[in-house]
């Protein structure tokens, strides 16, 4: 009888949370339908209610009538934000999107600009539903019990970013973004893709500047993988652990998921006795790798991506001294899967050769964005297209790896050659609202 009375605790404790961070919305300016919460242009975010719109002007409501959430919608001219407090973990949202009486093209990104759905166009009188999963964080660290024991040593500039406050924040972009209706339900079972890294890894949030990491999450089915971008620009791997940043990764990884590890470009500046590929930075990997398996993770070394460096001749110049060699040498020795970036973006640099790869890359004239008087030039952080591109590569690396994070990859997703890389034009990027010309530390 005891056991029984735990059990009917359990399961109502676990219903209580599920109703806490399940959410159903219905947007426009019709009636709500039943078992939703109605969303109006005039529903600004509030700690009070714990969810609406942020920084999101101009927007317009249509009503057709009926009792259904495709009835109505919310869309705008300019990229719109709604966001919904969450407490940490995997979520899986559905989106009702289109227009039951007219066309729309959405984009989807959510928290600093992390692709979730690509251009999702609807024909006249069409809606669909499409479906993404999401990692939310803040930068408390909790026991199993769910006290805060400790928290992530966070650098100024962090506090302004959209992925450590505990709410989900969807951007909605493109020509003509529609939104009829979001259902946000937890997601316990989708193995965490966790990625360690720096600014080449990590959730840029301001454009012009981004990252693989941040274009990684569309190429997996939804409901089956999360990605969980804990990368930073100008992180170590030394300094990515003193932060506490690993120990987050850790208090919140479960057995099956993975952790991708991607440092070298600031490890290599490191200076003093014993720091050194072969010697500080080897053993930090070994540390990593150890840690991830007690918690029955499945740890993932990325080797650094190639800066663009040309000779002469046309090929790149490794500019990384031995932290590649360092990465091979430990995945071998360790029989980790081992996803060779380094060579990889080598293969497409030179593919693309000394002016076609300046798209790849931050080269921008002065006052191609706002404040921006002086020319962008940076041969080491991508624009969004060099981070779409470098994204294929770690997902081929991952198809090639044969690990089973591939039996996830999205149906009809093609895997890139190197030696033939997309060229500019045939990318499409919506820019965010969101813009600066200050280049990320690291390089």
């Amino acid at each position: 009888m005891k056991h029984t009375a735990i059990l009917l605790a359990a399961l109502f404790c676990n219903a209580m949370a599920q109703a806490q961070t399940a959410y159903k919305f219905d947007f426009g300016a019709g009636r709500e339908k039943k078992g939703y919460t109605a969303i109006s242009t005039t529903t600004q975010y509030s700690n009070e209610t714990g969810y609406g719109f942020i920084n999101s002007p101009e927007l317009q409501a249509k009503d057709y009538g009926g009792k259904s959430v495709e009835d109505d919608y919310i869309g705008s001219s300019k990229p719109f934000f709604f966001s919904v407090k969450l407490p940490d973990g995997n979520y899986d949202v559905k989106l009702v999107l289109g227009d039951r009486k007219g066309i729309s093209a959405t984009t989807v990104r959510a928290e600093c600009r992390r692709l979730m759905l690509e251009n999702v166009r609807t024909q006249q009188g069409r809606v669909v539903t499409e479906t993404f999963t999401v990692h939310v964080k803040d930068s408390m660290i909790r026991d199993e019990g769910g006290n805060i024991v400790n928290r992530v040593r966070l650098k100024p500039r962090e506090h302004d970013y959209l992925h450590w406050d505990n709410l989900l924040t969807i951007e909605f972009n493109d020509s003509m973004p529609k939104v009829c209706a979001i259902e946000i339900t937890p997601n316990t079972t989708a193995a965490t893709v966790f990625l360690a890294g720096n600014s080449t890894v990590v959730d840029q949030s301001r454009e012009p500047w981004a990252s693989w990491g941040q274009m990684f999450p569309v190429f997996f089915q939804p409901g089956k993988v999360a990605v969980a971008n804990y990368a930073e620009s100008g992180e170590t791997l030394s300094s990515f652990i003193a932060a506490r940043r690993f120990k987050k990764v850790l208090s919140l990884m479960k057995a099956g998921d993975y952790a991708f590890v991607e440092f070298g470009h600031n490890d290599q500046k490191q200076k003093g006795e014993g720091v050194g590929a072969f010697t500080s930075y080897k053993k930090d990997l070994e540390f990593f790798i150890s840690e991830v398996k007690k918690k029955g993770g499945i740890p993932v070394l990325v080797t650094s991506v190639q800066r663009r460096k040309f000779d002469n001749a046309g090929h790149i110049e490794e500019t990384l001294g031995d932290y590649p060699a360092a990465v091979r040498q430990t995945a071998k020795e360790q029989n980790i899967p081992l996803i060779d970036l380094n060579a990889m973006t080598k293969v497409m640099y030179e593919a693309w050769g000394p002016e076609e790869s300046i798209n790849a890359f931050v080269h921008f004239p002065a006052n191609t964005f706002p404040n921006q008087t002086q020319a962008l030039a940076d041969n080491t952080h991508f624009r969004n297209f060099g981070a779409y591109e470098v994204a294929r590569l770690v997902l081929k690396g991952v198809k090639d790896s044969r690990i089973g994070l591939a039996g996830f990859i999205k149906p009809g997703v093609k895997i890139m050659d190197p030696a033939k890389p997309d060229l500019i034009k045939s990318f499409y990027w919506p820019p965010s609202p969101m813009m600066e010309a200050v280049k990320p530390d690291g390089n």
